[in-house]
This record gives structure tokens, C-alpha cells and sequence, in this order.
């Protein structure tokens, strides 16, 4: 099949249009109870996403050209917190088509984490990268414990393309990014479409009634009965 210049130009802008966008789709746990001590989430230093709170997060994340030791790039780790349990969310991570990247999005509950040695152990590479934190000491009360639906979000992120510029080989830039938490309206589609789902909806009923005028019109032209000249 053949297509004209246009087309053809369409299906390409189609095509890096989802290419720079990736999504989980998850559903909230229940919430469980977290003692406010110390060290706790907090103090891991993650940014957070949560649906009364900061939903969009521009950001930049560090990357690296795949290897036998890191095959999907580099590891980053954000907090979904105050979830609404039982209801379904989306998280996409947006970036522009001129950094060709590629991006894996995973999300863990806390005892998935702190029990796989390899989970935990990036998620603790990646919070001492951040900030150095001091956990000398025995941990020690800081008030009531808490109840929260909470997520860990596991990033990966490869750089994507070739160049002959040894130095953008070997020092791949940060990627700019934009993280976003969607939650969805009755667990059908994500709160963002909403807007467009009503677009649609009322062009479609009002071409509906609009269609049904407009043939009753010509109907009732095509019935009158024409003079005649004789």
C-alpha cells in the first residue's frame, strides 16, 4: 500500500506522539498503618505523588545507555501516598521526542519492597544519592502512627539512540520529564479525559437531534407540491 506524502507525514507524527509517553495502570491498596518513627518514608527523601496534593511533577531523570550490570538504565524512586483504596490510577511519565529514551514504570506496595533485597537495595542507593541520611541511633517515637494507601513507584530510564559524539555516548544529558498521577472517574477512564468525554458526548447527541432537524426539514421541502406554469 502506498501512502501520499501527508499520510505518510501523519502516521510518523502519530507514531512519536506515543512514543514519548509511557503509563502504569494500578489500583490502590488499603491503606495500612505506618508508626510515625524514625527512620520512616520521609526520611527516604523521595519526591511525592498524591491525588489531593501535587499530581504533576516536572522533573529531570538521570539515564545511561543499557550494560550487561544495568540493562534497563538507570533506577529512581517516588512515593504515591494518600491513595483512595480499591480505585483505580494511572501513572504516565511524558517526555519531549528530541531525547529519544526508553522507560519502564513499576509499582510496589511497601512489603513487596522491603522483602525483595534487590528492591530494597536500589531504593536505598537511590535515597543516599539524594540525600545522605544519619540512621545512627535507635529509631524513636514521634507521635501517632498513621493509616495511608501508599505505593513505591520503580523508574527505569535508557538513553535510546546513537551519535557520533563520543561524549553524548559516554554522558548521556538528563532526560526532561513530566510525572503524572491520574486517577480515574468510576475506575473507567482517567480523570484528565473526563473533559474530552463530555466533549464528545454532547457533539454526539447534539448531531444526533441536529441530523434528525435537519432531516425533517428537507422531508417537508421534497413534500410541498410544486405549482404548475400551465
Amino acid at each position: 500500500m502506498r501512502f501520499t506524502l501527508p499520510a505518510a507525514s501523519l502516521i510518523a507524527l502519530v507514531a512519536e506522539a506515543v512514543a514519548n509517553t509511557e503509563k502504569v495502570i494500578f489500583t490502590a491498596p488499603s491503606a495500612i498503618t505506618i508508626p510515625n518513627i524514625r527512620p520512616g518514608l520521609d526520611d527516604l527523601n523521595l519526591d511525592t505523588l498524591s491525588p489531593a496534593g501535587l499530581r504533576t511533577l516536572e522533573t529531570s531523570l538521570a539515564v545511561q545507555f543499557p550494560s550487561d550490570t544495568a540493562p534497563r538504565g538507570v533506577q529512581s524512586w517516588y512515593l504515591l501516598k494518600d491513595l483512595e483504596p480499591g480505585r483505580r490510577y494511572e501513572v504516565r511519565v511524558c517526555w519531549p521526542a528530541t531525547q529519544p529514551t526508553d522507560f519502564w514504570l513499576d509499582v510496589h506496595n511497601l512489603t513487596h519492597v522491603f522483602e525483595t533485597p534487590l528492591l530494597i537495595s536500589s531504593l536505598a542507593d537511590y535515597s543516599e544519592n539524594r540525600q545522605p541520611i544519619d540512621l545512627q541511633g535507635p529509631g524513636r517515637a514521634q507521635g501517632e502512627a498513621t493509616s495511608h494507601s501508599v505505593l513505591l513507584l520503580h523508574i527505569h530510564s535508557a538513553a535510546d539512540y546513537f551519535t557520533s559524539n563520543r561524549t553524548l555516548m559516554e554522558h548521556p544529558p538528563a532526560v526532561d520529564v513530566d510525572l503524572i498521577l491520574d486517577p480515574f472517574l468510576l475506575n473507567i477512564l482517567p480523570q484528565s479525559l473526563g473533559p474530552t468525554a463530555l466533549y464528545i458526548t454532547v457533539l454526539a447527541v447534539g448531531s444526533f437531534f441536529l441530523s434528525g432537524a435537519i432531516y425533517t426539514w428537507l422531508y417537508q421541502i421534497a413534500e410541498i407540491p410544486k405549482p404548475h406554469t400551465d
